[in-house]
């Protein structure tokens, strides 16, 4: 992973679980090579604070690794457009993108697609085909590709409506629908 990359890269494999979707890759997540890098984001402190995990893990290329390899939490986005904030996507970027992502999610087949923030699950909804969907946290009342869905709220500081606990409390619920 360089700083001359035009986009993230998905972090998927076999065995994948859950893939955890994003909006789309912010431009500092680009520079350094993995999702939710800004340090004020909040994902890693609620990540390393809830059960989805049984240890803690320094933000980087390395912990991609081990979500993937040891949990099986696979990472994406919606849009790979990468931007400063995301009120710079536009429908196209979503028309464009939504399709890549169901491709990627037929070839990988997870049994969970974990959304960061309801525009991710719109936003992905209404351009591969699904339709509108109703606009509550938690597990989904549908399937996905073949994937059960399951949404939070974003962890960008950005979206100072939900606290670190609020955030942290959401992913203790995902680990037990994965447990479930």
């Amino acid at each position: 992973m360089t700083a001359t990359m035009d986009t993230l890269p998905d972090f998927v494999g076999p065995g994948l679980r859950v893939l955890a979707v994003g909006i789309n890759p912010s431009l500092h997540a680009v520079r350094a090579g993995y999702p939710f890098a800004f340090p004020r984001n909040r994902f890693w402190p609620a990540l390393n604070a809830s059960r989805l995990v049984d240890e803690a893990l320094v933000p980087g290329v390395a912990a991609m690794a081990v979500l993937l390899e040891r949990y099986g939490i696979g990472f994406t986005d919606v849009v790979k457009r990468p931007t400063p904030g995301m009120r710079q996507l536009r429908a196209a970027d979503f028309e464009q993108w939504a399709p890549v992502l169901a491709a990627t999610v037929t070839r990988h087949r997870p049994a969970w697609l974990w959304f960061h923030g309801m525009v991710a699950l719109r936003g992905f909804c209404r351009h591969a085909g699904a339709g509108e969907v109703p606009g509550e946290w938690g597990a989904q009342p549908f399937v996905l590709f073949g994937a059960r869905c399951y949404v939070t709220p974003n962890p960008s500081p950005a979206n100072a409506r939900y606290s670190l606990a609020d955030i942290t409390r959401h992913y203790d619920a995902l680990a037990d629908c994965l447990a479930a």
